[in-house]
């Protein structure tokens, strides 16, 4: 059986390459972790791989908000022999392949127009901008799955525990039709919730002020997803703060941590399909 191919994209201030490219390892996939510029010069090609993943960090310091830099690269940066790299994520895409982006990835995807793309022009819809609480949120959070529409990276999964660490994770809308076509088509899949798992627009729980206390968001495919929260940051019960008491609870059948499960999904999902 053909191996599931990954390419991890680094550079530009990205950090969370390596634990990334674990966590797809631990999930029986083979990562590559790629500098962007790699990709662009022609030295890698994004078709030899079954998924595109852009990590967390802080890409070009955020300095023009944050994501906005990549964003503006992936969307316009001329490949070596002229064509857009743009225009070869849409035919990775239309070749049924997948997308997903953590934090500042989630960040990057938003403000290209790749998620949510309700319209199917590539323009951007929402953003991610400054907390509410004006400050660098740094906890585990309680998040729930909406399964109103189905993604394939989020399967059997109901409640999830999982840290968030960003400044800027606040998710807005351009207007009220977009958000009410994303709930119409439960495309907010990850949503944030107090201690015992009710979704909350209460601080804390929700840490950043997000509209539909909305932690992460799908394509209207299920094939390309963004989310703030780190799944790669719990790979291991080891990762969680609490871990002894979560495993005496939980009466674990293994030691893996929450976020290995969406990285297992992707990857069991793409090798049947």
């Amino acid at each position: 059986m053909d191996q599931v191919k990954v390419l991890v994209v680094t550079g530009f201030g990205i950090n969370c390459e390596e634990e990334t490219a674990a966590a797809y390892r631990m999930a029986g996939a083979h990562a590559y972790i790629s500098h962007l510029n790699d990709l662009l010069n022609g030295k890698i090609r994004l078709h030899d791989f079954n998924l595109f993943h852009l990590p967390g960090g802080f890409s070009f310091g955020d300095d023009l908000g944050s994501g906005k830099v990549l964003a503006d690269k992936l969307r316009y940066k001329p490949m070596s022999d002229g064509t857009s790299f743009f225009s070869e994520i849409k035919k990775f895409l239309a070749d049924g392949k997948y997308i997903f982006g953590i934090c500042n990835g989630f960040q990057a995807l938003v403000k290209s127009g790749l998620l949510p793309n309700i319209s199917g022009k590539f323009e951007q819809e929402i953003t991610l901008t400054n907390n509410l609480s004006g400050h660098f949120e740094d906890r585990w959070c309680v998040l729930k799955t909406n399964f109103q529409k189905k993604s394939p990276f989020l399967k059997e999964i109901n409640h999830i525990h999982l840290p968030v660490r960003h400044g800027e994770g606040r998710l807005l809308f351009a207007h009220a039709g977009i958000r009410d076509k994303i709930v119409d088509l439960g495309l907010d899949c990850l949503t944030y919730c107090d201690q015992v798992g009710n979704p909350t627009s209460e601080y804390p729980f929700n840490p950043n002020g997000a509209e539909l206390n909305c932690a992460g968001i799908t394509d209207t495919t299920g094939r390309i997803l963004g989310i703030m929260p780190h799944p790669e940051a719990f790979l291991s019960i080891y990762n969680h703060p609490e871990w002894p008491r979560i495993k005496r609870e939980r009466k674990l059948e293994n030691e893996e941590g929450d976020g290995l499960k969406i990285f297992r999904n992707i990857v069991n999902h793409i090798r049947k399909n």
